[in-house]
């Protein structure tokens, strides 16, 4: 059986840690979005933080087989079609 992990997870994962990287620049004193005030750049690369890691939290990323074989399972028992 060949499960791949679907492209919503990797681009979440992606997005978490594009945002997470930036957010760690941006704290070092690297200005990744060049933006004149310091503070609309820590208020900006803050809210892109949150947002991304609020949406890699609430979805339900399946990276092992086991667990896409799962969500295959959950999604024929409420009905719905195949990712």
């Amino acid at each position: 059986m060949d499960k791949k992990v679907s492209t919503a997870t990797i681009v979440r994962t992606i997005c978490l840690a594009l945002a997470l990287i930036n957010q760690l620049l941006s704290a070092g004193g690297h200005s990744v979005i060049p933006i004149d005030n310091e503070t609309v750049n820590q208020l900006v690369t803050t809210i892109i933080t949150v947002v991304v890691a609020l949406v890699n939290w609430w979805e339900n990323n399946s990276f092992t087989p086991e667990a896409i074989r799962a969500d295959e399972l959950l999604d024929q028992m409420q009905g719905k079609s195949s990712k």
